[in-house]
């Protein structure tokens, strides 16, 4: 049992270091995406598979037409045999290079910066899955080094509906989400190292590892404790998996007045609690009962002495725990299972970590009023997360009264009263006078008010691409400096002749929707098509969201480049269609889903429905190239923020409808 603790304790923290430290350590030259030619194919259809490579620099992939005996491990892939479809041909390269290899003495073929392979599968089932390994080996010209590589993807039809027929994925296609789960992971840990530091938790530790280190056995006894804590938080964590499973859930999540509402004042709660205006606790009857089990002795009781600490640090670590868990909602369902065990594991380090070695003790400060100072500053960060949901109802409901420079002037002034708080300038109750600024106080009060510094030219229209997807677009703001310059140039080109505008007028809902960085488009498909039938141009298809935090990134940090802008403005007709839009659509255009059977009666449905009909997908944002008759000119793109791939899309969209 001893060797076991000690085991998982050596894995535990193993893990986390890499976890931490995951883009300094792990060597990845090769990153994979593969694609569907037809997510719905008729049985008996052959469809294609795409995979692409994207090679970092200094790195090349081996291809696999060319001689395998010749020692490199060639790209190839492997398929879990069912009786939905089967393999049609080989794993094939798309231009791949030749060069003679000195180490293997031949002549071998390869990609740089992109590679391309397809492959040919016949469908023999509708409900078919498609599970498949991609493999090989990326070398590095630099270095000399070699990477073996191996990367699963599923494709399948899911069950078509939800409880309530409005949202489901109809298809996966093994993209990642390792990214985004890993750093929800890594905030999760920070967040748990930062509860430590408060009144509650802090003081506890000496207590806990006196205990542990006072009796036999006490070093697995403090594995299991720390292990315990880890359980009990990831137990809270996986209440929440139902929610997230269900897009339907999640999307209401995001996008009802309620539920934002709801959490806008639970963090307002949170925040004066942690400024100390009341303590947040659990009943003490509850933590009484727990704390007589832990006093039982045996392996048992130190599982309720873990539990104990859970709930009687509770009024500090409670609003911390909250603030992952809500936002987890609406994320992949791994999300808050593997949050909580990432807080769990950073609460849990210092109880295991000082048990073992009780010398470090020494190194610890000494408690004080500083930890009070910590819960402060974590009531500050969540009172500004608090608006961020008041803002989201404001965007998805039209109200107006959270604007972008009126939601970055509620942020510069939290962050500056933050700043002076360090300063000492500002004192809350159970504040220690501050008779002089420690240098880790001065370092964080110089971060803040850099923050706000970097802020304040947002007021004026400036973009803060830094913050994209957590502010509101650039088209909600109220005095845009720079969209002011640009309707005027507009105006006078206009007036002048030099320009002409392509536009069917009156354009549908402009009262409620408005595109980014001044571009002009449509909001109706109907009326799309009308456009791009009368100019002779393709369709720039954008489904996007009120809420869709990738949807801003996207056109701040994408759509933004000149070459994009350009690009839309002159080749393109636009048109986006929200998909989380609440306006009652009249009667007359209520449509009946063929997909759910249900009846449609909000622009949001509508667009929503549109989408997983047509283009077999839910996610946003999901960019469609279209013909004249609404029929793609290529693939469809999702989430990317290399803005050269973008350009290549839109190029490759002109020159098919060129054909």
């Amino acid at each position: 049992m001893k060797q076991f603790f000690k085991s998982f304790g050596f894995i535990t923290v193993l893990l986390l270091s890499i976890g931490i430290s995951a883009n300094a350590q792990i060597i990845n030259p090769v990153t994979w995406s593969a694609s569907l030619s037809n997510e719905s194919p008729k049985v008996g259809e052959e469809i294609e598979i795409t995979f692409k490579a994207k090679i970092k620099d200094g790195w090349y992939l081996y291809s696999n037409d060319f001689d395998p005996e010749l020692g490199p491990i060639i790209t190839s892939s492997a398929y879990k045999a069912n009786n939905t479809f089967q393999v049609a041909d080989t794993l094939t390269p798309i231009n791949s290079h030749e060069k003679y290899d000195e180490i293997w003495e031949g002549k071998i073929r390869y990609f740089k910066k992109e590679g391309t392979f397809k492959q040919t599968i016949k469908i023999l089932d509708e409900n078919y899955k498609i599970e498949v390994t991609i493999s090989g080996q990326s070398c590095s010209d630099e270095t000399g080094q070699c990477i073996p590589l191996e990367k699963d993807f599923t494709f399948e039809i899911k069950e078509p509906l939800t409880a309530n027929g409005e949202i489901k994925a109809v298809s996966s296609s093994g993209q990642d989400t390792e990214e985004s789960l890993w750093a929800f992971m890594i905030s999760a840990f920070i967040f748990g190292l930062t509860a430590i530091f408060t009144p509650c938790v802090f003081p506890m530790i000496p207590l806990t590892v006196s205990f542990f280190t006072n009796q036999s056995g006490g070093k697995s006894k403090a594995f299991l404790y720390g292990f315990s804590i880890i359980a009990i938080y990831g137990f809270f964590g996986a209440v929440l998996v139902p929610l997230t499973k269900d897009p339907s859930v999640a999307n209401a999540i995001s996008t009802h007045w309620l539920p934002n509402i709801l959490f806008f004042i639970i963090f307002i709660v949170f925040a004066l609690s942690f400024f100390g205006m009341f303590e947040i606790t659990l009943p003490s009857s509850m933590v009484n009962k727990i704390d007589q089990q832990s006093d039982k002795g045996g392996w048992g009781a130190v599982f309720f002495m873990a539990f104990t600490l859970v709930l009687v640090s509770f009024s500090c670590t409670g609003p911390i725990v909250g603030t992952i868990l809500i936002e987890s909602v609406g994320g992949a369902y791994l999300k808050p299972i593997f949050g909580m065990i990432a807080f769990a594991s950073a609460f849990a380090l210092p109880f295991t970590l000082f048990a073992l070695f009780p010398g470090l003790m020494k190194g610890l400060p000494k408690s004080g009023g500083w930890l009070n100072s910590v819960k402060v500053v974590l009531g500050f960060v969540e009172l500004a997360l608090a608006f961020k949901f008041l803002s989201n109802i404001d965007l998805i409901y039209h109200w107006r009264l959270l604007d972008k420079d009126i939601m970055v002037a509620i942020w510069i002034a939290i962050s500056a009263m933050l700043g002076l708080y360090l300063l000492g300038k500002i004192r809350l109750p159970h504040d220690s006078p501050v008779d002089s600024i420690s240098p880790p106080r001065m370092i964080l009060a110089t971060i803040v008010f850099t923050f706000v510094i970097y802020l304040i030219p947002g007021l004026f229209g400036a973009p803060l691409k830094l913050l994209s997807g957590i502010l509101p677009p650039q088209t909600h703001h109220t005095f845009d400096i720079r969209g002011i310059i640009r309707e005027e140039i507009e105006i006078a080109d206009l007036s002048g002749g030099n320009k002409k505008e392509t536009l069917l007028h009156p354009i549908k809902y402009d009262n409620i929707f408005e595109l980014p960085h001044g571009l002009k488009g449509y909001f109706d498909y109907e009326q799309a098509i009308a456009a791009s039938n009368k100019f002779n141009k393709p369709i720039f298809l954008d489904f996007t969201g009120h809420g869709c935090a990738n949807c801003r990134k996207m056109e701040d940090n994408v759509w933004s480049d000149s070459r994009v802008l350009s690009r839309l403005r002159k080749e393109y007709i636009i048109l986006a269609l929200y998909v989380d839009d609440p306006t009652k659509l009249p009667e007359n255009e209520w449509v009946t889903s063929t997909f759910d059977k249900n009846t449609k009666k909000t622009i949001g449905a509508k667009n929503f429905d549109f989408q997983i009909t047509k283009f077999n997908s839910n996610a946003q944002p999901f960019y469609c190239l279209l013909g004249k008759d609404g029929e793609p000119l290529v693939d469809a793109k999702a989430y990317d923020l290399n803005v050269e791939n973008f350009v290549k899309f839109l190029d490759a969209g002109k020159t098919a409808f060129k054909k």
